[in-house]
């Protein structure tokens, strides 16, 4: 399941990652993959921003902000219906929620 283009705050970095493999094992959406004994994002839009990922990295080279944002948003609505919605502004300029 995809959620919005370009909005996760999903991050890696390269230099800290071991290839130990552990975001591939706790990520439900298979968000990752390993090359070259390293991990690699394959479709940042697919994360949900759970944050299982970051918090079982031991060497700090995930980080996401987890339940927040417009990924919250889409799984809070599913969950307790309604429309979603993250309070972010319409505004094109506001840099938020560009769909």
């Amino acid at each position: 399941m995809k959620y919005l283009s370009n909005v996760a705050s999903l991050k890696l970095t390269l230099e800290k990652c071991t290839g130990c493999g552990i975001c591939l094992d706790v990520c439900p959406h298979n968000v990752f993959s390993l090359e070259n004994k390293k991990a690699v994002i394959l479709d940042r839009d697919r994360c949900m921003e759970c944050g299982a990922c970051a918090m079982n990295c031991f060497f700090g080279a995930l980080s996401v902000d987890k339940g927040v944002g417009c990924a919250a948003a889409l799984i809070n609505s599913m969950v307790n219906g309604g429309e979603p919605t993250c309070g972010c502004s319409s505004d094109k300029d506001s840099g938020c929620c560009q769909v």
